[in-house]
């Protein structure tokens, strides 16, 4: 099973890319975030017509995540449904193939201090209880999206200048770590240990030619899905060429 990852930046911005990508990727499963658009102006016909049911998530003009796959969907949950009030579209879980799969966009923070890094933070938390309360660490689980999160330093360009910042923090790295130790596997890390790997770019000041980037988008596998994990792979050629996203996919090959 070959599932992949990629904060698109406007699904109805980036459709004809999102197009040629599948039809040269052939994803069985593919994880999509910040598609910033509502649900009944999702492009699902289109996608359809690939060959991929849909399941979507998303509002006007922010945020957003669906899931596309090969297989049917069921047991579709969309938001961490904990009772907090929140209208922001950010999580989705499916099941397909017999695996859980989610497609998460969390928070970026905006900057250390603010009222957003707090609802970051709170977000994580968040996670970690619906993790508790609503799956099994011992069942195979995927979580696929922009973490907003560089794990490590070796996630990050240039450590020093991203220092304490906001996707580098200390605070956000441990609230990650806390997510994970519940039961989660990096799956890239462990097959790609080397740094210099990164999926996202800022668009100014040729970030992406420079290759200063951030690991910011992950796929996080419980250890049964974790041990058939063979590959994982960042695809720089969909960050190139006119208007792209300014995220790479990330896509992970799974045994049956």
């Amino acid at each position: 099973m070959k599932i992949a990852t990629w904060n698109v930046n406007s699904i109805r911005a980036r459709m004809e890319r999102l197009r040629e990508w599948l039809v040269a990727q052939t994803p069985d499963v593919l994880c999509l975030q910040e598609t910033k658009v509502e649900d009944d102006l999702f492009p699902a016909l289109e996608l359809e017509s690939l060959g991929y049911r849909v399941a979507a998530y998303g509002q006007k003009t922010y945020h957003g995540v669906a899931v596309l796959a090969r297989l049917p969907l069921d047991d579709i949950v969309r938001g961490l449904g904990d009772g907090v009030e929140d209208a922001q579209a950010r999580f989705l879980v499916v099941r397909v193939g017999g695996v859980r799969v989610g497609s998460l966009y969390v928070p970026n923070g905006q900057a250390v201090g603010t009222d957003k890094f707090a609802y970051k933070l709170a977000w994580l938390q968040r996670l970690r209880a619906w993790l508790f309360a609503h799956a099994d660490a011992g069942q195979p689980l995927v979580l696929c999206g922009d973490f907003n999160v560089a794990p490590e330093d070796r996630d990050v360009h240039d450590p020093e200048a991203w220092r304490d910042q906001v996707m580098c923090h200390p605070d956000e790295r441990a609230a990650l770590a806390e997510v994970r130790r519940w039961g989660l596997v990096d799956v890239f890390r462990r097959l790609n240990p080397d740094p210099g790997r990164y999926t996202w770019w800022d668009y100014r000041q040729l970030s992406f030619p420079k290759n200063r980037g951030l690991r910011i988008d992950h796929i996080l596998c419980t250890e049964r899905m974790a041990a058939r994990c063979r590959s994982v792979a960042i695809d720089r050629d969909a960050r190139k060429g006119q208007a792209p996203s300014d995220h790479a996919p990330v896509i992970a090959e799974f045994a049956d």
